[in-house]
Order: structure tokens, then sequence, then C-alpha cells
């Protein structure tokens, strides 16, 4: 697949690894490499660039041989803080995301991102997924950390957060946002916990 030059990739590391017992989960050894190099694998081949975003062991990430983006924030206050120090710091028009912590992302989720977002003239476009719910019926799942998004809407991202907003799609409202559907939920899978990144080694 060719990568899509104008667009940067942002590998979300900047979080404190609660769930995972308080380790940098990017750096974590999964399958022969850190799961933080199993994304940028699975991402680079469809982009111009590529970048993490990590406010701790910065030394380690740069080893990686790509730029590492501390947030502008101070205070690990989430994903939506990278993204926003992505967009300022990128030098492509679009960016796009995905979390250190999901190894099995879609070899062709820029290529769909980038059609709808074209296509609906929007300013984001994020993926999503069918699963099933605790009932068991079906439900659409919103993947908000798997976003490309326009670095001109960064203003409007700077006053949410400034407004003291967190939340992955809290700032939604004040863009026009476009939705892949998605078929392999599995793709999307992120490993929180020690005995979830065990459970996914091979045998």
């Amino acid at each position: 697949m060719t990568p899509q030059e104008d667009i940067a990739g942002l590998i979300l590391a900047g979080g404190r690894g609660t769930r995972m017992g308080h380790v940098d989960k990017g750096l974590q050894p999964f399958r022969g490499a850190s799961m933080a190099e199993h994304v940028m694998r699975r991402l680079a081949p469809q982009v111009g660039a590529l970048a993490i975003n990590a406010n701790q062991n910065l030394d380690v990430y740069a080893a990686f041989g790509v730029p590492v983006w501390p947030d502008q924030l101070t205070g690990f206050e989430g994903p939506l803080a990278g993204l926003a120090t992505g967009m300022a710091r990128c030098a492509t028009p679009l960016l796009v995301t995905a979390p250190c912590d999901s190894p099995f992302l879609p070899h062709d989720l820029v290529a769909r991102l980038r059609q709808a977002l074209d296509a609906d003239g929007a300013e984001l476009a994020l993926a999503e997924t069918e699963e099933a719910g605790p009932d068991g019926v079906p439900r659409i799942q919103p993947q908000p950390v798997f976003a490309l998004v326009r670095t001109n809407a960064l203003p409007r991202l700077e006053a949410y957060l400034a407004g003291g907003g967190r939340r992955m799609d809290g700032w939604y409202g004040a863009i026009r946002v476009a939705r892949v559907r998605f078929d392999d939920a599995a793709a999307f899978r992120n490993i929180n916990t020690l005995d979830e990144l065990r459970q996914c080694e091979p045998e």
C-alpha cells in the first residue's frame, strides 16, 4: 500500500499505564518487540511520517528513530492532550492517531479513514466497530483513538481543553465527523493488563 505523504502518524504512548501496574505499556515486550514497535510497523507503511507521543522514557522511545513529543499540557492529561500536541507539531495537514497498546491495527486504517474524510468534507474521521453488548445485542463501538484529523481544527480542540474537557470524543460537537465501520473488531483490541499481554502471546 502506498503511504499517504500528507498524513503524519502519531502513536499515543503518553499514559501512566495504571491498569498494567504503572509500567510504560508501549515498551512492554510482545512477540519479539515492544508493543509500540508493533504499532509502528503497522502504521508506518500507511503514512508519510511517524512520531510518538510519550511523557516518560523519552530516550528509549527516541531510540526507535522517530520524533518523540511529550504533551504540551502537564500532568498526564490523557490521549486528547497527545492529539493536540501532535496537531501542533506535525508538518502535514492531516494527522492519524493509534494507541501504543493496539498492535493489531488494520493495514487499511489510514486509507479508509482518508476516503471518508474527503467524501464527507469532514474535519475528523474515526473508526467504529460492531461488538456484542452485555446483553448480547450487537452495538456500535466508537474507536476514538483511531482517528484522522485535519490539523487546522487545532484551535477548536485547544478551546475544549482550555475549558477543562478531556474526553476523547468531547470536542466532536465543534467539528464535522465522518465515521468508518470496520468489520474486524479484533484489529482494534487494546492490551491493558499484563494478563492480557500474556494471553496474546503465541503458544
